[in-house]
């Protein structure tokens, strides 16, 4: 698991996305439904378990943080990573009523971030025994980025930049006013260095005629638009012949259909919007435990 992303997974990041979704639900005293079975003070048992087969995900980051739905503890059986088929992956035990005001909440963040990781490792999968990393992007859910790209990391796959200030990547509406890709683009590359300590730079390009204008500046990982696998070989024979250290990333019309073709033209990378946007959640339950 990626160390920057276990760092961003903090117990402060968990704790607040429990407490938001606790108060979507009208806080501790606000399920009407539990409260009218008068269970005050009942203890019980509960199993979390995966229905079908899927990867789990976002498990771990869940243990120290849900003493804020009261008395509720957590035992992991599974780790984030595992993959499992119709199995219990933790046992939850406590107040009961504390653990039903907490099920819906819980259910929910394991089968979305295990619903990326499972199809995650699907892509992973695919491009095994190429020397192809499977990454994600900036198509996230709307304020869960973070929980989003540590699933990806528990489906086997590698985080892309985390937001717009620890990566530059010069796509191609930052490009289109210039007049000389050339030396306007490396003046760019220039500023961006001397403004922050960056994870790299990155430059998109759509065509071969711009790879070769920019395998000559100062960049990192150049991103290769939508190209064919005939253009994405003859880019990557391009960057041998060069013999820069450029790191070269396919993206755009990537599935599981193509991603192998894509991979096996020598690219280092993949990067796939669709592990997140388009994975399915998994099928989360949870099942009370009678003694």
């Amino acid at each position: 698991m990626n160390k920057q992303i276990k760092q961003l997974i903090s117990e402060d990041y968990m704790r607040s996305l429990l407490e938001r979704c606790l108060a979507e639900d009208g806080g501790l005293s606000g399920d009407v439904t539990t409260n009218a079975l008068g269970l005050s003070g009942a203890k019980g048992s509960f199993a979390v378990n995966i229905r079908g087969m899927g990867v789990v995900a976002c498990l771990e980051p869940l243990v120290p943080v849900l003493d804020v739905f009261g008395d509720v503890a957590i035992t992991t059986i599974h780790c984030d990573g595992d993959v499992v088929q119709n199995e219990n992956i933790a046992l939850l035990e406590g107040e009961v009523q504390s653990i039903l005001i907490a099920e819906r909440t819980i259910l929910n963040i394991l089968g979305h971030a295990s619903g990326i990781a499972t199809r995650t490792k699907m892509f992973v999968d695919a491009v095994a025994g190429t020397n192809c990393s499977v990454c994600d992007t900036r198509k996230t859910t709307p304020g869960l980025r973070l929980l989003d790209k540590y699933a990806v990391q528990c489906g086997g796959g590698t985080a892309h930049r985390m937001g717009l200030h620890d990566a530059a990547l010069f796509k191609d509406n930052h490009l289109a006013g210039f007049d000389d890709l050339h030396s306007e683009l490396g003046a760019a590359i220039t500023c961006a260095k001397e403004y922050r300590e960056l994870q790299f730079i990155e430059v998109e390009v759509d065509t071969i005629a711009q790879l070769e204008e920019v395998i000559t500046l100062p960049v990192d990982i150049i991103l290769l638009d939508n190209m064919s696998k005939e253009e994405l070989a003859e880019a990557v024979s391009i960057r041998d012949a060069s013999c820069a250290s450029i790191l070269l990333e396919a993206s755009g019309g990537v599935n599981l259909e193509t991603v192998r073709a894509i991979a096996q033209t020598g690219v280092d990378r993949v990067s796939i919007g669709g592990l997140i946007h388009q994975a399915t959640w998994v099928d989360v339950g949870l099942d009370a435990l009678h003694a």
